[in-house]
């Protein structure tokens, strides 16, 4: 995982319980520009539900109303990435990490969801082969909402699977200009 940005900003790091009882170490920063926010979650569907709660929460806090556009897309990234962590990625004793960082200027939001299942990749994304079927479309969801997405081994155990959706940076102030 890309950590180094984080460098520039204060850090903060909060404990606390999720709505559903788990409970939840995060840690972000304040930077306008940088934003950053990490959670581990319960390899279970009601930590993948955290994952995508937490997510949407912290999009608020950053700007993104979670009717947004850039929220609504996060949080279905998110899910089909927790969701995915959760079902085929679940190592017993260990939970799933969540982390989303925005870089306001580039206009990107990137979500990092990592599990402890090193040998098993995501398959590439592709149309199920069942068209009524109730799974097989999570891949083909990122594919669409991220400009790009991926993975990479995560030390000492596991992978991490990523998506950067992007979003149109704010405007720039023409202040003092004579329109």
């Amino acid at each position: 995982m890309d950590t180094e940005r984080d460098d520039t900003c204060t850090p903060r790091n909060t404990s606390a319980t999720g709505k559903d009882g788990q409970a939840v170490t995060t840690t972000g920063t304040t930077a306008p520009e940088l934003r950053s926010f990490a959670a581990q979650f319960a390899s279970s569907p009601r930590g993948a539900r955290l994952a995508r709660r937490l997510a949407v929460r912290h999009m608020e806090e950053w700007g993104h109303p979670p009717a947004s556009d850039t929220s609504c897309a996060v949080a279905l990234v998110v899910a089909e990435l927790a969701a995915n962590a959760v079902q085929h990625g679940r190592v017993p004793g260990h939970d799933c990490h969540l982390r989303l960082a925005l870089d306001a200027t580039a206009g990107l939001v990137r979500i990092e969801v990592a599990d402890a299942a090193s040998e098993k990749r995501p398959p590439t994304a592709r149309p199920s082969s069942y068209p009524e079927g109730e799974s097989g479309r999570g891949l083909l969801l990122v594919d669409v909402l991220a400009v790009r997405w991926g993975t990479e081994p995560r030390r000492p155990l596991g992978k991490t699977v990523w998506a950067e959706v992007s979003f149109p940076p704010p405007a720039v102030s023409l202040s003092g200009s004579d329109a």
